[in-house]
């Protein structure tokens, strides 16, 4: 093997093994192989499953202060580690050293919040004595580990939405078997290191890339009591519909909406705009992808954003001076250049960018688009905004509203009034006000409606989703 190329083992049931399927992992700027590692096959995955099966007793039995210790270690290890691990992400998957040092900090404090919501899980008392058939008992909510968990990440944040599904597994007791995109499997391999040096159950973690054929077993195996995926609305869809009597939580994306009111500071605006629209390349899933703005700004707006736009620092990913890089890979770059010129050609016109080179396609502005436009009525997961003007404030909900997602939204306004007809009436999960939908924090309950998933993520809400409850009655002593 090339002294260059680094080998990761994949993580099999508390063991780092290879496998007879090699794949490489290549840098999505230069299309140069740095690193290999290997797909799990069907043997594989069932003896990573008969061990984590093995010790759901131990992990269900575990005592706080072990799950607390655990979390809070590989949280440390994280933030202390945080430079080399960030140069692996960036490499594996092109995002700039500047978001993937943030991705890498965002992990450590969702391991952090995970130990911490891990000594205040959920239990309640009832009052039973409600009605006279209740006279002298009382009841107990208590709160137990699901079981086995099968998650499905994608590659645009490879260790915090992964981290997302594994923190608040371990937190609530739960073994859990995780499948990378095989895009970006390294920086997940780089964690399973960390934590095989803790105290969890050998077996209790699994990091298998895989194709998906064998990965479909994720979603069918009654073995797994719950499936958590993140990624695009067609196959998560069609895997709740394949998962049988399993607990399903979807994360599925959107075509994020921006409005921006003549009452805002339009200068924050536009700062946070060019952030939410361009970071990663606009390969989030809360990416601000359409905007709309009120008459009486809409020209300052736009003559800033272009301005704005134009001076954001292209580059290879680990440089930490870069601001926007290349895209996942050229099949993504090419649909949307496709979908832009598309647009064009039924009329929508280019303020700025447009143009694409190999994995790199330019950050883009465009305007007079229509709502059934790729552009605007799919998510287009690239460095992409269509901007139009609205004239009141209601037509700008409506059509932020015109749409099949409804992940979150932004608003900007110094308005109140203008902020709770927002909350109200906008059909999201999440409502930011004066930020992008772009924004979150880790411990913050984060989901969508419409196609845009099922179920809450975020440490605490995640951790609900990953238990059930048992009521016990009893007479009163």
């Amino acid at each position: 093997m090339n002294k260059t190329i680094k080998e990761y083992k994949i993580f099999s049931g508390g063991d780092f093994i290879k496998t007879n399927n090699s794949i490489d992992v290549s840098n999505p700027y230069d299309n140069k192989v740095f690193a290999k590692t290997y797909l799990a096959g069907k043997p594989e995955l069932d003896f990573s499953i008969k061990q984590a099966l093995s010790v759901e007793e131990e992990m269900k039995n575990m005592p706080v202060y072990q799950r607390f210790d655990i979390l809070m270690t590989i949280s440390e290890e994280l933030k202390a580690n945080a430079d080399n691990l960030a140069m692996v992400l960036a490499q594996e998957s092109g995002k700039p050293m500047r978001y993937a040092l943030g991705e890498i900090a965002r992990a450590s404090q969702t391991f952090l919040v995970a130990a911490e919501e891990a000594k205040r899980i959920k239990n309640e008392y009832i009052s039973i004595d409600w009605t006279p058939a209740g006279k002298g008992k009382e009841g107990f909510v208590k709160y137990f580990p699901i079981g086995l968990i099968a998650g499905i990440a994608p590659f645009n944040f490879p260790m915090n939405l992964a981290v997302h599904k594994i923190a608040p597994a371990i937190a609530a007791g739960n073994p859990i078997i995780l499948k990378p995109s095989s895009s970006t499997p390294l920086s997940v391999l780089e964690l399973a290191k960390i934590v095989d040096k803790t105290s969890l159950p050998k077996g209790a973690l699994s990091i298998l890339p895989m194709e998906i054929a064998i990965g479909n077993q994720l979603v069918t195996d009654d073995r797994f009591k719950m499936l958590s995926f993140t990624g695009s609305p067609k196959v998560g869809w069609e895997m709740k519909k394949n998962a049988g009597k399993k607990k399903v939580l979807l994360e599925l994306g959107g075509n994020a909406g921006v409005i921006v009111s003549k009452n805002a500071d339009i200068d924050l605006a536009v700062e946070r705009c060019l952030i939410g629209a361009f970071a990663y390349s606009g390969q989030v899933c809360i990416h601000v992808q359409r905007i709309y703005v009120q008459k009486e700004v809409f020209d300052i707006f736009a003559k800033k954003l272009v301005e704005g736009t134009k001076k954001l620092k292209v580059g290879r990913p680990e440089n930490n001076e870069t601001e926007i890089s290349v895209m996942i890979d050229e099949n993504n770059a090419k649909r949307v250049e496709n979908w832009v010129d598309d647009a064009v050609n039924q009329g929508a016109k280019v303020l700025c960018g447009g143009k694409r080179n190999g994995t790199y396609y330019e950050p883009t502005i465009i305007t007079n688009t229509k709502a059934e436009m790729n552009v605007c009525y799919l998510e287009i997961f690239g460095p992409v905004v269509t901007l139009e003007k609205f004239s009141d404030f209601d037509n700008s909900i409506e059509q932020v509203n015109n749409s099949q997602y409804g992940l979150q939204a932004g608003v900007f306004t110094n308005n109140i009034n203008e902020m709770n007809l927002s909350f109200n009436n906008l059909e999201v999960g999440g409502l930011i006000i004066n930020d992008v939908p772009t924004f979150r924090v880790d411990h913050m309950p984060y989901g969508g409606v419409k196609n845009s998933g099922f179920g809450r993520e975020g440490i605490k809400y995640s951790i609900h989703e990953m238990m059930e409850s048992k009521l016990l009655v009893k007479n009163k002593i």
